[in-house]
């Protein structure tokens, strides 16, 4: 959970007024495309705090997307699992059959878990983890960029863009370990990372496919502490000096950064930055930092693939749940916004579509049509 402080602010007399601007934006948007056949199944999971807030905004503006300007038809189904009523009734933030229940669908959005005055993070975080992992949504791609209209807190105000793709399925988050002699002086945990072959590679891949794409710039970071973890980010380092030596990916610049290097540079020099890849912990941690210096947490979307498509990948803004504003209509809704754009995307609606979402987020803050 992020405090509220982490998440941009609507103002309070003009209750959600960043989702109607979107909204009007979308208005002036050219003739409508034709809607296709089948509507896209997506299980709607708002989760905790101003998870419900933005979620409910996100939805409003597929559903008037889809009439501005079309191309594509969207069945939420509801899930009311949370950390608060539906813990306080079932003992468990989110159902044992949970992954079951979302495998038919295309895809899930999720607005925010976590409410630690009411249960500890790693209680209720575990429904996120849950899906990651059973899902195998190994690629958490997380974009940041500056934007018009919108402060950032560095003084030179250059243009950033940069996206993080984060190994999402292992590595410090696995959930290996244990303690012993709990509470006693002689107390010892241990918090085992696993890092595989496979998984490595798999993760590296997909940045340095997403660096050669049209929409970036041939750049790739590695983000690794090879000089104190000798065995796993040793590993990382070798594996990306695999790929770099097999000629596969001679169109891409690569460079590496051990983590603590590149956290400095993010706020020294974030301009240079493209597609980064990193482990699961370092990247998690990383991505907060890339929402800090581009203006807000709050405006940063993410999407956890699955890259084969054999099950649903999972949507979500980057911010936490905040519950102390939660339900007030002050909460920001870009991150959720651009999120569902990100989820449209990967469901290959029209392009046109995100497109149209995008360039509405753009002209409401530019216009400072919002909390900023």
């Amino acid at each position: 959970m992020r405090a509220a402080a982490d998440v941009v602010r609507r103002s309070s007399t003009r209750a959600l007024s960043t989702s109607a601007a979107v909204r009007q934006k979308l208005r002036t948007t050219s003739q409508p495309l034709r809607i296709a056949s089948q509507p896209l199944r997506i299980a709607a999971y708002p989760g905790d705090g101003i998870g419900v807030d933005v979620t409910t905004e996100a939805f409003r503006l597929i559903e008037h997307v889809q009439s501005a300007v079309g191309g594509f038809a969207v069945e939420p189904t509801w899930y009311g699992w949370n950390s608060g009523s539906y813990f306080d009734t079932h003992g468990v933030a989110a159902p044992s059959d949970m992954i079951a229940t979302l495998r038919p669908f295309d895809a899930v959005f999720l607005g925010a878990v976590g409410w630690p005055e009411r249960q500890a993070d790693h209680v209720t975080l575990e429904p996120l983890i849950r899906m990651r992992q059973a899902f195998d949504l190994y690629a958490c791609v997380r974009p940041a960029r500056t934007y018009p209209g919108v402060p950032m807190p560095l003084a030179r105000g250059q243009s950033i863009d940069m996206v993080v793709v984060r190994e999402n399925s292992e590595g410090e988050y696995v959930h290996a370990g244990g303690r012993h002699a709990r509470g006693q002086p002689a107390e010892v945990t241990v918090q085992t990372a696993v890092h595989t072959r496979r998984g490595v590679e798999r993760a590296i891949r997909f940045g340095l496919e997403l660096a050669r794409s049209p929409t970036r710039r041939g750049k790739l970071t590695l983000i690794t502490k090879s000089n104190a973890m000798v065995h796993s980010m040793v590993m990382w380092d070798e594996i990306m000096d695999e790929l770099v030596a097999s000629g596969e990916f001679a169109d891409v610049t690569v460079d590496k950064q051990h983590v603590d290097a590149a956290a400095m540079n993010f706020v020294r020099r974030p301009e240079d930055f493209d597609v980064v890849v990193a482990s699961n912990l370092f990247g998690d941690i990383l991505t907060d930092l890339s929402g800090a210096v581009t203006g807000s947490i709050g405006l940063n979307p993410s999407a956890n693939l699955d890259p084969s498509r054999a099950s649903p990948s999972l949507f979500e803004p980057v911010h936490g749940s905040a519950p102390d504003i939660a339900g007030h209509g002050v909460a920001n809704p870009v991150a959720a916004i651009l999120s569902a754009a990100l989820m449209l995307e990967w469901l290959q609606v029209p392009p046109e579509v995100p497109a149209a979402i995008r360039r509405a987020v753009e002209g409401a803050l530019s216009a400072r049509e919002s909390t900023v």
